[in-house]
């Protein structure tokens, strides 16, 4: 079975840190694009970040640049989001989603998505 799961969520003050990881099983994510997406209840689901296939273009929402870094390890088949200085309007459920090779700004362009992990920040 193909699968990306997203893990490291959990409940931070204002000011914290939290490193999300996407993990694939199933298939190797070594050609594909991964994009972090976020949803707060009431809101849309928003681009975050997302890391190209190469790991040489890294994109990220101008609401997290300079908080957040993303990263990949093919080794582990897994990419990573820090999450630093996070704020209580970081709180929301993040995914992880694939597209070949290449980002997208937009949420459509991408195929494979994982359940989901919630983040809260509050104090």
């Amino acid at each position: 079975q193909l699968q990306l799961v997203e893990s490291g969520g959990g409940l931070v003050q204002p000011g914290g840190s939290l490193r999300l990881s996407c993990a694939a099983s199933g298939f190797t994510l070594e050609h594909y694009a991964i994009g972090w997406f976020r949803q707060a209840p009431g809101k849309e689901r928003e681009g975050v970040s997302c890391i190209s296939s190469s790991g040489g273009s890294l994109n990220y929402a101008d609401s997290v640049k300079g908080r957040f870094t993303i990263s990949r390890d093919n080794a582990k088949n897994t990419v990573y989001l820090q999450m630093n200085s996070l704020k209580p309007e970081d709180t929301a459920v993040y995914y992880c989603a694939t597209r070949y090779m290449h980002c997208s700004y937009y949420r459509t362009e991408y195929n494979y998505w994982g359940q989901g992990t919630q983040v809260t920040v509050s104090s």
